[in-house]
């Protein structure tokens, strides 16, 4: 795990079109995720960026981390076999 959060400078096209409020807003909420052990990953950071910027609904974010939830079950199951 790196000493620091750097979603921003290893997907920055994701923050683009994000104001500084909204830009803190993601980095923040991935923050506590992060110091527990979370993988920085281009799929997690993609959604909630375009959560925040209001390209999807709330409804749809959460269609898409339930989807990237159960892929990540399955292939945890996949492994420890």
């Amino acid at each position: 795990m790196s000493d620091q959060l750097d979603i921003q400078e290893r997907w920055p096209e994701l923050f683009e079109e994000l104001d500084d409020t909204q830009r803190t807003s993601v980095v923040q909420s991935f923050s506590a995720a992060w110091h527990e052990g979370w993988s920085p990953n281009r799929e997690d950071v993609e959604n909630l960026t375009d959560r925040a910027r209001g390209a999807i609904t709330q409804e749809e974010y959460f269609r898409r981390a339930d989807e990237a939830a159960e892929r990540r079950r399955e292939y945890a199951k996949l492994i420890s076999s």
